[in-house]
């Protein structure tokens, strides 16, 4: 068995998602767990090379976490021979450009979404990546999520019968920043510095419609910014010139409807803070990050209208909880399985369908959104050229 390392520079990892998703809970996971075992034996073991502009931040953690490498250079990471896999997870109007220095490098790109912040620019990246031949993938990370892989499993086994439309609710409530602090950074509400909900979760909606449900064909969508001014990490107050709420309707493939709410600004009464219900001639399913649940046709009860009575239906016990149907371990960190996914990729050129053309998708979309918005008028989504 012969034991393979596989340096990755990781760029943005002081930030709360490239930490915790993609250091701790992916690549430090896949240590823990003795490496990634490939096909015939081999395992794979990822060496992480971490990349930032706080040096104090970068040497904490890597002390933290027993590792050796990390710098405040990317030219350098990048130079470092040990460097097959450039991972970014920085805030988006850095990642164009570090992305492209990277595939300048000759290495194989692995980056968070959006990959830029116009489809212009998402397109060179996937044509300068196809041209350099190297190996490259997007984060799409709810497609292996257990509620979004039982809810997939619905739809291929035929469980809806014709599928009608889907209702997508995602969000909660941000904090201002003046009475308690913000659970999201401020630059998320500057659309100067890349913020906004649009560009920040439609590329999310596009990869799971297209690969769950059906591809999305047009767009309808009304944006706001329902909180005008925040307070930032520093106690300072800022102009919120991002939209924090987004009230869409897709139309895909097959005519199926799918009207998706995104907000910062609403507080939450559901399960889980995404969830999508979609209802079909045969039968429904409402699913979440985790789970799933079903009504079938057979066992649809019969409510009748009547706002003069209280209702004494518990309409939620009505429906039945999916299995987990994943074996004794359970389903694996999402993140963590696409990360195995594309490192086996890089090694053995395993299949990887989640490339940058796929993350060019969800750009065209948020461009489309912040469009339709603006103008108040449905918009087609063209196919893009190089799509399968």
């Amino acid at each position: 068995m012969a034991h393979r390392s596989i340096g990755i520079v990781m760029n943005g990892v002081t930030g709360r998602m490239g930490y915790r998703q993609h250091l701790v809970r992916s690549l430090l996971a896949i240590r823990e767990q003795g490496g990634l075992p490939l096909q015939g034996g081999d395992v794979l073991w990822p060496e992480p090379l971490l990349v930032g502009r706080d040096e104090g931040k970068l040497r904490e953690l890597a002390g933290r976490h027993g590792l050796e490498h990390w710098t405040t250079s990317l030219e350098q990471a990048l130079a470092d021979p040990r460097a097959e896999v450039y991972f970014d997870a920085q805030v988006t109007p850095a990642r164009e450009r570090a992305l492209r220095t990277a595939i300048t490098a000759g290495k194989h790109i692995y980056t968070e979404k959006p990959v830029a912040e116009t489809l212009d620019a998402a397109l060179e990246l996937a044509r300068l990546a196809r041209e350099a031949g190297v190996r490259h993938g997007v984060v799409q990370d709810k497609l292996f999520l257990p509620g979004l892989i039982k809810l997939r499993r619905l739809v291929e086994g035929g469980f809806f019968g014709r599928v009608l439309s889907v209702r997508g609710e995602f969000g909660y409530w941000v904090f201002e920043g003046d009475w308690q602090p913000a659970q999201r950074p401020s630059w998320n509400y500057r659309a100067e510095d890349g913020g906004g909900v649009v560009l920040d979760m439609f590329p999310h909606w596009r990869y799971v419609l297209d690969n769950v449900i059906a591809p999305v064909r047009s767009v309808y969508a009304h944006a706001a910014t329902h909180i005008p001014e925040r307070v930032d990490e520093h106690g300072t107050a800022y102009a919120a010139t991002a939209d924090d709420a987004a009230y869409a309707i897709f139309e895909l493939e097959g005519g199926v409807t799918a009207q998706v709410n995104s907000s910062w600004a609403v507080r939450v009464h559901r399960d889980e803070l995404v969830e999508f219900q979609v209802d079909g001639t045969e039968g429904s399913a409402v699913a979440g990050l985790r789970e799933c649940h079903v009504q079938h046709r057979a066992t649809t009860p019969k409510p009748v209208w009547n706002p003069d009575l209280p209702s004494d239906s518990s309409f939620r016990s009505q429906w039945q909880r999916v299995p987990d149907n994943a074996g004794d371990a359970g389903f694996d960190n999402g993140f963590k399985a696409q990360w195995e996914l594309f490192l086996r990729h890089v090694a053995t050129g395993s299949p990887y369908h989640w490339d940058l053309m796929e993350g060019a998708k969800g750009v065209q979309l948020a461009e489309l959104g912040l469009r339709s918005a603006r103008q108040g008028r449905r918009l087609e989504v063209p196919a893009l050229d190089g799509d399968r």
